[in-house]
């Protein structure tokens, strides 16, 4: 196996084993095995969902990020703390000129193992809550 693929798995497993402790620790807040069988698939079915939800949701900030949607705000906070700094100002730099700056330095991501860790888990989650409703609620 090729460097870059065992790169690429090993941050796949990191992942699916950061959100699989995600999991797991819902199910201990909730008390997994202290209930019926109908609340131990809620219990799983919101633990695949907040773990899925926050992959996802993560994945997407660092899209945002690595596509600069966050560099107004850096160089407003930045432009802050100068204003404060005793001789700050000195070294200021228009908006422009920060944004090309900040853009030449942004690494992209070549992988998505967040984004599809946190597709799967969320997909998983959802996969449960239909089941939920449907074996226990009667509703379909």
């Amino acid at each position: 196996m090729k460097n870059e693929n065992k790169a690429v798995l090993i941050k796949y497993i990191v992942c699916f084993g950061v959100a699989s402790l995600i999991t797991l620790a819902v199910f201990w807040i909730k008390g997994f095995f202290t209930h019926s069988l109908a609340v131990n698939v809620q219990i799983l079915s919101d633990g695949f969902f907040v773990s899925g939800a926050l992959f996802t949701l993560f994945a997407g900030m660092l899209y945002i990020s690595g596509e600069g949607g966050l560099i107004g705000i850096s160089f407003v906070l930045r432009n802050v703390v100068q204003a404060f700094t005793p001789m700050g100002r000195k070294n200021h730099e228009f908006y422009a000129q920060y944004r090309e700056r900040k853009l030449k330095s942004i690494k992209k991501a070549g992988d998505h193992c967040i984004l599809i860790t946190g597709l799967f888990f969320l997909t998983v989650g959802v996969v449960l809550t239909v089941i939920w409703y449907v074996n226990f609620y009667n509703i379909v």
